[in-house]
């Protein structure tokens, strides 16, 4: 069973930065790559950044291109660097696994995963 652990949220000012971090194991046999969600209070949770766990191709939003990065490490952590922070970015943040079958569908920018598994999330809050 997938098991993932985020941290890295927090405050953070308009125009600053932050490191998320998801420390994942136990993926299934289907499983190939890692994403970012989040949903604001009052809105739909939306897809923001995927990274092929394979290949290393990566997968973004419109909406945070040129300000978020995703990347992994050689073991079980997929980060999301945040720069550029605006107020919209407040969010609780989750980590996903990200699969090749299931019924759940999720969208990344243009690019659709069947869900895995949820983390339970880590809160962002940009405000002066």
């Amino acid at each position: 069973q997938v098991k993932m652990v985020e941290s890295g949220g927090g405050l953070v000012q308009p125009g600053g930065s932050l490191r998320l971090s998801c420390e994942f194991s136990g993926l299934g046999y289907y499983d190939y790559a890692m994403g970012w969600f989040r949903q604001a209070p009052g809105k739909e949770r939306e897809g923001v950044s995927g990274i092929n766990l394979d290949d290393g191709t990566t997968y973004s939003a419109d909406s945070v291109k040129g300000r978020f990065t995703i990347s992994r490490d050689v073991k079980n952590t997929v980060y999301l660097q945040m720069t550029d922070l605006k107020p919209e970015d407040t969010a609780m943040y989750y980590c996903a696994a990200l699969s090749h079958t299931g019924d759940n569908i999720v969208q990344i920018g243009d690019t659709v995963f069947a869900l895995d598994a949820w983390g339970q999330g880590t809160l962002v809050t940009v405000s002066s």
